[in-house]
């Protein structure tokens, strides 16, 4: 049980993610007031894990609803096993079954449970990630806008169902349309941004630690040039410095090369487009240069 933001701080370092004031506090205030935690940021900053730590720090299943435009309530909340309704007629019509079909055709083992529904049905305190949200469309925003206010839904043959425990809500944005002020409101807000140099250096440092500090300093001042002085299309996320920190490590680099990065440009840079305007604008030999000197 969490009850402080220094506890809350030390279990977020136990599961490896470093985190700042602004998110421990965030964070912390959303678990306490009991509200939904909406986190904005580019792809790769950081928002899943959050939900993921969450999941880990209280140990509790983490239920993820991924989100894509025509989503619909079907797909998020439940849906009726037909394929075993139409089994259960079939057999009533043969009558080898004296019972009557109307009794339970609509009954609970029917029902396949969706995030949503799954999240308010759980007997125990869930984490419920609804990610990526602004990739649904409107009216699917509105609809779960509603299920976050009341932690309950209705369904015709059922009834209306409550939660047995409220789950801890993480929704994730793209920042792809704007979301709409209710559901805002509803929410703590968080904006993750791509890490400075020294919060990139303890990342790799936690999540790789065979990398030696030089290297370290050399791959985060890297990425931090890429990202904020390259024009490219996609930036490289934290999982893509992860992944070349992994590779150099592999190949028993201690340092960054002009040569070094050129064989292992493709796993920080997946499109053809952003290759381009690396070579073009920035190159290798300026990339390794760039990364000695902080």
């Amino acid at each position: 049980m969490i009850t402080s933001m220094e506890q809350l701080r030390r279990a977020f370092e136990k599961q490896g993610y470093i985190g700042e004031d602004e998110i421990i506090v965030t964070v912390f205030l959303a678990l306490k007031l009991g509200k939904p935690l909406l986190i904005e940021g580019a792809p790769g900053v950081g928002k899943t894990e959050i939900a993921k730590v969450l999941a880990n720090i209280h140990n509790t299943e983490l239920i993820r609803l991924q989100c894509y435009e025509g989503l619909d309530e079907n797909k998020a909340l439940y849906e009726w096993n037909y394929q075993r309704q139409l089994i259960r007629i079939q057999v009533a019509r043969e009558g080898q079954d004296g019972c009557s079909v109307e009794d339970d055709l609509f009954s609970d083992q029917y029902l396949l449970e969706r995030p949503l529904l799954k999240a308010i049905r759980s007997d125990h305190v869930s984490v419920l990630l609804v990610d990526e949200i602004d990739k649904c469309d409107e009216e699917f925003e509105a609809f779960l806008f509603e299920v976050l206010s009341d932690f309950q839904v209705s369904i015709p043959e059922l009834g209306t169902l409550k939660a047995k425990h409220i789950p801890i809500v993480v929704l994730t944005s793209n920042g792809e349309r704007e979301l709409s002020d209710g559901l805002k409101r509803r929410c703590a807000y968080l904006y993750i941004n791509y890490p400075g140099t020294d919060k990139e250096i303890q990342i790799i440092k936690t999540k790789v630690p065979k990398v030696s500090e030089r290297l370290a300093e050399e791959l985060a001042r890297a990425m931090y040039y890429l990202r904020h002085n390259v024009d490219l299309k996609k930036k490289p996320s934290i999982a893509e410095t992860l992944d070349w920190a992994r590779a150099l490590l592999m190949m028993e680099a201690d340092r960054l090369s002009p040569e070094l990065i050129e064989q292992t440009l493709n796993l920080i840079l997946k499109n053809k487009e952003d290759l381009d305007v690396f070579r073009d604008t920035c190159g290798a030999n300026k990339l390794a240069a760039v990364s000695k000197h902080a």
